[in-house]
């Protein structure tokens, strides 16, 4: 009887964190732009990853490599949440303006439009281009 017990609720939750997985991969490749892309990255790919994980500690038993398997769910939930918020910040410092319901632009064109707001064109080694005719660039330094 506790072994059915256990069974399922191996099954449950590898289940349960293959479907938020999933719903992590579907909103990252479907929604607009990069805040709620991270969102999601952040969220449900770390119940999803969590849920496995407990799974897989459940199915291992008491041992090392239980232990080991704990450590590493902590050290999922500590980093997927710093990660989104490091991909977050970085975007807001370039710039990136968060997508609105009334607006239609894509990715490339939000994009496009922040790095024309930053003053040296979004290159980050100090190097400027400049273009006497178009077509032509020139680098300063």
């Amino acid at each position: 009887m506790i072994e059915t017990v256990r069974t399922g609720g191996i099954v449950l939750l590898v289940l349960a964190g293959l479907f938020f997985t999933l719903v992590s991969t579907t909103g990252v490749l479907r929604l607009p732009d990069v805040y709620s892309r991270a969102h999601t990255a952040s969220q449900a790919d770390t119940l999803g990853a969590g849920l496995t994980l407990a799974g897989v500690a459940l199915a291992l038993g008491w041992g090392t490599t239980t232990v080991k398997t704990v450590l590493l769910l902590v050290f999922v939930f500590a980093t997927n949440p710093t990660a989104a918020h490091a991909i977050s910040r970085a975007a807001h410092e370039e710039g990136i303006e968060p997508w609105t319901a009334d607006d239609d632009r894509t990715d490339e064109e939000l994009y496009e439009a922040a790095r024309a707001r930053v003053p040296d064109g979004g290159q980050s080694g100090g190097n400027t281009t400049t273009a006497d005719e178009p077509g032509e660039q020139e680098e300063t330094g």
